[in-house]
């Protein structure tokens, strides 16, 4: 007599990492042919806990390597107060728990809180990553989405249209240590739309669409030019986990070699304890060379593996990139194509990063940064600043934008030359580049036009520094303008909106005689002098005195 799971079919769909373009992951989907198992494992937690373990089943009998997402619904974690039996059918398989992570899929509605959270801990506990599913489009309520701290939340593609509402999401990611991926990605400006929001993982039928056998060949759009790229600090190492190919450390050297042998794309094995702590780096090359090599077949099949592998070398999961480049530089010198394993609070490997991926990664933002600059003053233009600024904003941070650019600039060529009007651009420059610090950033946006970024308790040494300075071009006295909008936390919505503040402090500034200084608040009526004479501005075509202003 046929039953439900005579007809259970299981389908594989990647979970795409957008930095590197590989596969992070396979998300195991239930596909029945019959009947409707899902409706039934949504009221019957006995029957969603089987079809999370059959979903194993399936993915071993396919003998994947990589990690594993499982979906699991909310009611049956709290019904069931975690999955002993899926926890008993990885390790049957030979996986490790860490190597697994359970999504936790709407509905909440009428899910008792403290006992979903109860057997969150107990996954956490047996080892296993959860992740929230369905978010944006299901009804977790937020206040209970901060308290599950999942590992990656997944996030509706239907939320791409409001790319607000991802790139807040993403910040309530990094404040709570978790990765940000997008679901339903179908077209490639959906695709472009997750990366500048800031997602690090996605999936859909862009990518590869849910198949029977697990997909070897994932489709990832180019990166298109002049998306934001990353920070002078490094881009963190999350976003360049592989998944890592783990054996026991008491795997037999044949063991290594029949993982090596079978998965070419894999470019060393970690041995881990039974903690899931890297004990052990075997190199594919060095490995495979030892083997090949005379009596190196007899010598060490049957011996353990351990024996031709390295200490590895370990980072932790919020480590830099140039972290990670630091790890590597100081380690041997034939060692340098070695995966790096990034490990958890605890010590267990979570995935490695290769060299190659943060070495091109690197390169592409200095690349990036370089198209930026401006070619006078070699200073990053106007997209640095206000992604800068829209960060601030969405950390939910106080700063001060200011504008500063040289007063008369046109009379300045027209009477002293281009010549002397490029050096006095040039020496504005510097000088702002001298005097900023800390977080200030300085920006060139064009012509005689600054654009400065900076802490509100920044500011003042700043301002001071280069108002107070002698400027002249072609021995013609020359005086500077600065405006500067303070901008608390949600005060502004995004960098349009600091700049549309900024615009009338501008002309108020310009309106004054001498080197001068306005500054407004963002929200309040209003404006404070803090440098120049109020007076009638000098008429155009005047000489240009030190305090003169047109």
């Amino acid at each position: 007599m046929h039953t439900w799971s005579d007809t259970l079919r299981f389908a594989f769909q990647p979970v795409v990492n957008l930095s590197t373009g590989g596969v992070a992951a396979l998300e195991i989907l239930a596909r029945p042919e019959t009947g409707d198992v899902l409706a039934e494992a949504r009221r019957d937690p006995e029957l969603d806990g089987r079809l999370a373990v059959l979903a194993v089943r399936a993915a071993v009998r396919h003998e994947t390597l990589l990690p594993l997402h499982v979906n699991v619904f909310a009611g049956t974690l709290a019904d069931l107060g975690g999955l002993t039996r899926l926890y008993d059918a990885v390790r049957a398989a030979g996986r490790l728990p860490w190597e697994v992570t359970v999504d936790v899929v709407p509905p909440y509605t009428h899910v008792p809180r403290q006992g979903l959270l109860d057997a969150v801990a107990a996954l956490r506990e047996r080892g296993f990553r959860v992740s929230a599913d369905g978010v944006g489009d299901g009804d977790v309520p937020l206040r209970l989405l901060v308290d599950l701290a999942p590992d990656l939340v997944k996030l509706d593609g239907s939320l791409l249209s409001r790319p607000a509402a991802v790139r807040a999401m993403r910040t309530l990611c990094d404040e709570s240590g978790a990765l940000l991926a997008v679901e339903g990605v179908e077209t490639e400006l959906q695709c472009a739309a997750a990366r500048s929001a800031g997602a690090q993982l996605a999936q859909g039928t862009l990518f590869a669409p849910p198949a029977r056998l697990p997909a070897a060949d994932v489709y990832i759009p180019p990166r298109s030019p002049g998306l934001g790229g990353v920070s002078r600090a490094g881009p963190s190492v999350r976003e360049f986990v592989r998944p890592a190919a783990l054996l026991p450390d008491t795997a037999s050297a044949t063991q290594v070699r029949v993982l090596l042998t079978g998965s070419p794309d894999v470019s060393g094995v970690l041995l881990v304890d039974r903690n899931g702590v890297p004990v052990r780096s075997v190199h594919r090359s060095r490995f495979l060379l030892s083997m090949s090599g005379r009596y190196g077949h007899a010598l060490y099949a049957d011996r353990p593996a351990a024996r031709l592998g390295d200490p590895p070398r370990t980072v932790g999961i919020d480590a830099t990139a140039w972290e990670v480049l630091d790890v590597v530089a100081d380690g041997e010198r034939d060692r340098t194509s070695d995966d790096v394993a990034v490990v958890d609070a605890y010590g267990r490997c979570v995935g490695v990063v290769r060299l190659a991926d943060l070495v091109r990664a690197l390169a592409e933002s200095r690349v990036e940064e370089a198209a930026g600059l401006n070619p006078l003053t070699r200073l990053p233009g106007s997209d640095a600043i206000t992604g800068e600024v829209d960060r601030r904003i969405a950390d939910g941070r106080a700063f001060a934008l200011s504008w500063l650019d040289v007063d008369h600039f046109k009379q300045v060529n027209d009477g002293a030359g281009f010549a002397a009007g490029d050096e006095l651009i040039r020496s504005v420059g510097r000088a702002l580049q001298l005097a900023a610090s800390g977080s200030v950033r300085v920006g060139h946006i064009g012509g005689d036009d600054f654009l400065v970024l900076a802490d509100p308790e920044g500011l003042d040494p700043l301002a001071a520094s280069v108002l107070d300075a002698p400027w002249s071009a072609g021995g013609r006295p020359v005086t500077l303008s600065l405006a500067t909008v303070m901008c608390g936390p949600g005060s502004v919505a995004d960098h349009r909106q600091a700049a549309a503040c900024l615009a009338p402090l501008k002309k108020a500034a310009k309106a004054l005689s001498g080197a001068s200084w306005v500054l407004g608040r963002a929200g309040l009526p209003g404006h404070e002098v803090r440098r120049g004479v109020e007076g009638v501005p000098r008429q155009p075509g005047c000489p240009v005195p030190e305090t003169g202003r047109g």
